[in-house]
């Protein structure tokens, strides 16, 4: 029959049953090491999505170690603050959250959207990322108001920085703030939203202040409420750590600096503790702690005092007639001075076709090494600075601690600037001209010093010769960084003419008297520009403000075993003894109180 199969067709593929049997084993063989993926290796990570999906953990912040003074008064300390916090798997719709946030508490749409698009990727869905890091009671209140309507919205309960005493040590603490992106990659304790200390000891202690983090764990369910707190590591604590630095007597050179630019600097000459340090004029660090505002931040930046400049470790200045402490004792160690033979001042020196002029346009007449300080005469100096040279100079001050960083545990030191003949011909391209010893040899010029640098020198002085660490925390111990090369009787003799500058009635620190201590000390006058001879001739109060002269005055006290040294530096405060002085001499009354008469009878 046509219509039939020839017997050959009827027959099963011949290798058929083999074929199928192997696609079976090759469909187990799949299922068995996908099964083997999920529940082997990928077993333990599901395991963990599945218990995150139940269990919530969330941080527990650590207090910020406190700040106290060397009295036991806080500076520094931690109050209760309110965050709002958006976990973006409870969230059901963003955008529409981010505009019912906006609308209860006042806070702007695009920044809360610029927060949450950076802040996305930074924390987990099931973490909270943080929209605003301090809110007031009423935003908390009209937050808590619709939160059931609104999943994923939480407030946290922070801590925030509170310092006790406003303005008063800005720029020693510091202040904390929202850590950047840049500190974000850069510390693995660090959260979105964190805050860190970015200036002054606040940036400087970090990890001795911050503490470590706890933790919470509690169980949500599906819609991510909380139900019951399961397991809790508590978090530790930062350091307290105490300053060395008295409130009262900071407050008092607050006080005395007032209205003025400058920087105030009492140490412990022993020691190198710092009782005091200011720099002038300041600022309220709480305005940083729950971020501040474009406008306080614009009113800061663009006041033409700038306070947010710390002029204790961010500027120098010209020294003037202080460094000729620093010339004296170079001529001493040099063995090119000799302290009683006399200098004639006529007024002036004439070099070349310059003529340099003495402070006094009549002269000073003849003078020794202790008049030539007690009464500052330049010519004196001019001399001097001819004998020795840039070279000598410059190696001298350098071995007494100027032109580098004292060290002092805060950031952004700068070092000043001593000028050698080889910083001339690399900054300038010029040779060193001899005129210029003459400008060196009175603290002008090129030089640049700070008012802790000439502190230090002041302190070594009196104390033996140690060039010693200014320290600002009261458990440091004294650091002796180097001994500045003058001897015992060397030291004496600058001293001594210290003193006289305050006790002779022709001193220029009679200001700076104290009854019942031994007192001495140096003014000094810079000029921070040439000035033309009609401005000159103007009165003091009538010559243009930036124009006016930076006001130095150095100095030390001894009484009873104490020893502390005393720098007061007011920029344009134009004379030393006027500008400066009544600071320094506020600073001596509290440091050696007298004695009410009739009292211990």
């Amino acid at each position: 029959m046509s219509g039939l199969l020839s017997p050959h067709e009827k027959e099963p593929p011949r290798h058929g049953l083999l074929l199928l049997q192997l696609l079976i084993l090759g469909v187990f063989c799949v299922f068995t090491l996908r099964f083997w993926y999920l529940q082997v290796h990928e077993g333990q990570e599901f395991a963990r999505k599945a218990k995150a999906n139940q269990l919530r953990r969330e941080h527990v912040y650590a207090p910020r170690g406190l700040i106290r003074a060397r009295g036991g008064e806080l500076l520094a300390t931690n109050e209760p603050a309110y965050a709002l916090g958006l976990v973006r798997e409870d969230c059901h719709d963003v955008e529409a959250t981010l505009d019912a946030v906006s609308r209860w508490t006042g806070l702007d749409r695009a920044k809360l959207a610029e927060v949450y698009r950076k802040g996305r990727g930074k924390v987990k869905p099931f973490e909270p990322l943080i929209l605003s890091q301090d809110l007031g009671f009423k935003e908390v209140a009209e937050v808590e108001a619709h939160k059931l309507r609104w999943p994923g919205l939480e407030i946290l309960v922070r801590s925030r920085r509170n310092y006790s005493y406003g303005d008063l040590f800005c720029h020693v603490l510091g202040y904390v703030a929202e850590a950047n992106e840049s500190e974000l990659d850069n510390d693995d304790g660090l959260s979105l939203g964190d805050n860190v200390g970015k200036l002054g000891l606040e940036k400087v202690l970090e990890t001795r202040l911050r503490g470590i983090k706890g933790v919470r764990e509690f169980e949500v369910d599906v819609t991510g409420r909380r139900m019951a707190e399961v397991n809790t590591l508590p978090p530790n604590a930062g350091e307290d750590v105490t300053l060395a630095i008295d409130l009262k007597l900071q407050s008092l050179v607050h006080e005395a600096m007032a209205g003025k630019e400058g920087v105030v600097v009492v140490m412990d000459a022993d020691s190198g503790q710092v009782l005091a340090l200011l720099s002038a004029p300041t600022f309220d660090a709480n305005h940083f702690a729950g971020g501040i505002s474009s406008e306080e931040w614009r009113k800061l930046s663009d006041d033409p005092q700038h306070p947010l400049l710390n002029r204790v470790t961010q500027s120098a200045y010209p020294p003037g007639s202080v460094f000729k402490l620093v010339m004296a004792g170079c001529g001493l160690k040099e063995d090119m001075l000799n302290p009683s033979e006399t200098v004639f001042c006529p007024g002036s020196l004439s070099l070349g076709s310059h003529v340099f002029r003495c402070w006094r346009r009549g002269g000073h007449g003849n003078v020794n090494l202790r008049r030539a300080l007690v009464e500052s005469c330049d010519v004196y100096f001019y001399r001097l600075g001819m004998k020795l040279g840039v070279d000598r100079i410059s190696a001298f001050s350098f071995a007494c601690g100027f032109g580098k960083p004292t060290g002092i545990d805060l950031p952004h030191e700068k070092g000043g600037n001593i000028p050698t003949r080889e910083w001339k011909l690399k900054t300038f391209g010029e040779r060193w001209q001899k005129g210029e010893d003459l400008n060196f040899a009175i603290g002008q010029g090129y030089t640049l010093v700070t008012p802790l640098q000439v502190a230090r020198y002041i302190a070594a002085l009196i104390n033996g010769g140690k060039l010693l660490k200014p320290q600002l925390l009261a458990s440091a111990e004294p650091e002796v960084q180097t001994q500045i090369p003058l001897n015992a009787h060397e030291r004496e003799l600058i001293k001594d003419a210290m003193v006289r500058t305050v006790e002779d009635p022709s001193g220029t620190c009679w200001r700076a008297r104290t009854p019942g201590a031994v007192v001495g000390a140096k003014t000094g006058t810079a000029q921070v520009a040439r000035l033309t001879d009609e401005l000159k001739a103007l009165k003091d109060e009538d010559i243009p403000y930036k124009l006016r002269d930076h006001a130095w005055m150095a100095g030390f006290g001894e009484k009873d075993g104490r020893r502390y040294a005393v720098v007061v530096m007011v920029e344009h405060g134009l004379h030393g003894s006027s500008g400066a002085g009544p600071v320094v001499k506020a600073c001596m009354d509290y440091l050696f109180p007298q004695t009410p008469k009739g009292a211990g009878k």
